[in-house]
C-alpha cells in the first residue's frame, strides 16, 4: 500500500470514529441519567408504600369520615391517587409520541425540582378534573388492588425504559408548569402521590376522626 493510501485509509478511520461517535451522542440525547431513573424509581416505591401503610389496619368508619360533606373521605384520596395515575402515565405517553422537542433543555430546565417542591410542599390549590373524582364507591380491597396494578405498571416502566424521555414535551394544563418533558410527567405520578399522602394524615389528625 503506498503513503498516499494509506493517508487515504487513516483518514477513512478517523471519519469513521468521529461519526459513530457523533451517533452515540445522538442517540442519548435526552436520555434520563442514572441518577435520574434512580430518584424516580426511589420516589414510586417511597410514596407507594406510604399509602399502603396509611390504609391498613383502617375500619369502614376511618376510612369513610369525612372532615366536611365536601370534602374526601381518605378511601376517597387513596382513589383519586390510583385514578391520577393513569391521567399522568397518559399524559406521558402523550409527550411520547410527539416529535422530539428542540428546545428541550430550555423549556423544561428546572421543572423537575419545581414540581418536587409544589407537589409535596403541597403548594397552591387545584380542582381535581373531573376524570379523575373518586366516586366512593370501591371498597378499600379493591382500590388497594388497582393501587398495585397502576404502580407496577408505572414502576416497570420506570427500570426498563431507554427512550429519550427529557427530549419529549406536552404542554401542561396549568399555566405555572407549562411545557414538561416525558420525564418530568413520569415522576409527577410519585409527587403526586406524596402529596395526597400529606392529605390522608391530615383526616387523620382530625379531632374527629373515628378512635376505630
Amino acid at each position: 500500500m503506498t503513503n498516499s493510501l494509506k493517508q487515504i485509509a487513516r483518514m477513512l478511520i478517523v471519519v469513521g470514529i468521529f461519526i459513530s461517535c457523533n451517533a452515540v451522542m445522538a442517540s442519548d440525547e435526552g436520555k434520563i441519567t442514572v441518577e435520574e431513573r434512580a430518584k424516580a424509581i426511589k420516589w414510586m416505591k417511597d410514596s407507594h408504600a406510604e399509602t399502603l401503610a396509611a390504609l391498613k389496619g383502617l375500619s369502614e368508619e376511618q376510612l369513610k369520615f369525612k372532615a366536611a360533606p365536601e370534602k374526601w373521605s381518605i378511601l376517597e384520596v387513596a382513589e383519586h391517587i390510583m385514578m391520577a395515575e393513569g391521567l399522568l402515565f397518559a399524559a406521558m405517553n402523550q409527550a411520547l409520541a410527539a416529535k422530539p422537542n428542540p428546545d428541550w433543555e430550555a423549556k423544561t430546565k428546572g421543572k423537575t425540582e419545581f414540581l418536587e417542591s409544589v407537589m409535596v410542599g403541597r403548594k397552591g390549590k387545584a380542582s381535581a378534573p373531573e376524570s379523575i373524582v373518586p366516586s366512593g364507591k370501591l371498597s378499600a380491597k379493591e382500590v388497594v388492588a388497582k393501587l398495585k396494578e397502576a404502580r407496577a405498571k408505572t414502576l416497570k416502566f420506570t427500570e426498563e425504559t431507554q427512550l429519550p424521555l427529557k427530549a419529549h414535551t406536552s404542554e401542561h394544563p396549568f399555566p405555572v408548569f407549562n411545557t414538561l418533558n416525558a420525564y418530568q410527567w413520569l415522576v409527577y405520578i410519585p409527587l403526586h402521590n406524596f402529596r395526597h399522602n400529606k392529605q390522608i394524615e391530615e383526616v387523620k389528625a382530625n379531632p374527629n376522626f373515628p378512635k376505630k
